[in-house]
C-alpha cells in the first residue's frame, strides 16, 4: 500500500540511502546520467555548476571531467565516501558537503558591489524525487534563487507513466513530474527545453529498463 499524498518516501532518508550506497557496487553506476551528458553543453568549462543530492558521484565526477567546477551534497555519508574516492580514481577535485536539501547552504541573493557572486552558473538535479509535495517546492524555489543569471538548470526525472514500468523512482504518484508540473515550478526561468519520452535505462541496480522520462533545461533571466 503506497503512502497518503505529502508523506515523505522514507522516514529516514539518510538511515535508508547509507544503506543503499553501503556495498562495493555503485548503485547507479559510475556512467553520467545521459540527459545530463547530452545537455551539459549548456556550461562551459571553468563555470561552477551544482550537484543537488549527488549520490555515489557519478554526475558530479563527470561533470568535472568537463572541466566544470562542481559541488555537490547529499544525505548520505555513504554515498559521499564513494564519490570521493570515484573523483580520486578520475583525478578530479569535486567539493562534497554533507547535508539535506533544507540544511544545504544555499546561496540565493545578489552581493554586494565588488564582492564575489556565491551563485552557480549551473545547477544539476537528476532523479531528485524523494521529495514530497511541500519539499519539492522549496527545493525548486531554491534552486532558481542559488543561479545567477544566465544560469542553467538541467532537470531529469520521471512521469507518472514510470508507476506503469517500475524500473526506479519513488512509486508515489505526487513525487513524480509532468510537464504542467515543471512549468509552473519553473515560470521564472526561460524554458528551453522541456521533454516528456520513454527510452531505456540502464543505471546501475537502481534505474534499469524501459522508463518514463521527463528533462527540463532551464535558464535564469
Amino acid at each position: 500500500m503506497n503512502p497518503p499524498p505529502s508523506t515523505p518516501t522514507f522516514s529516514n532518508p539518510a538511515a535508508t540511502w547509507n544503506q543503499r550506497y553501503a556495498g562495493e557496487d555503485f548503485h547507479f553506476g559510475t556512467e553520467p546520467n545521459d540527459w545530463l551528458a547530452r545537455h551539459a553543453g549548456v556550461w562551459t568549462p571553468g563555470q561552477r555548476v551544482l550537484c543537488v543530492a549527488d549520490g555515489e558521484g557519478r554526475n558530479s565526477v563527470w561533470l568535472a571531467r568537463q572541466g566544470l567546477r562542481v559541488e555537490a551534497f547529499d544525505v548520505a555519508e555513504t554515498g559521499l565516501a564513494k564519490a570521493r574516492r570515484l573523483a580520486r580514481e578520475r583525478s578530479v577535485d569535486v567539493s562534497y558537503v554533507h547535508a539535506d536539501v533544507d540544511h544545504y547552504a544555499w546561496p540565493d541573493a545578489p552581493v554586494a558591489e565588488g564582492a564575489q557572486d556565491a551563485r552557480f552558473d549551473g545547477v544539476a538535479a537528476i532523479f531528485v524525487q524523494f521529495a514530497h509535495p511541500e519539499l519539492r517546492a522549496r527545493m525548486f524555489d531554491r534552486f532558481v534563487r542559488a543561479l545567477r543569471p544566465g544560469g542553467r538548470l538541467v532537470l531529469q526525472g520521471y512521469t507518472p507513466k514510470q508507476l506503469e514500468y517500475r524500473t526506479g523512482g519513488p512509486g508515489q504518484v505526487d513525487h513524480l513530474y509532468t510537464e504542467a508540473l515543471l512549468r509552473e515550478a519553473f515560470a521564472a526561468l526561460d524554458i528551453e527545453v522541456l521533454e516528456a519520452y520513454d527510452a531505456e535505462v540502464a543505471e546501475g541496480a537502481g534505474h534499469r529498463g524501459r522508463s518514463a522520462l521527463i528533462g527540463l533545461v532551464g535558464r535564469k533571466p
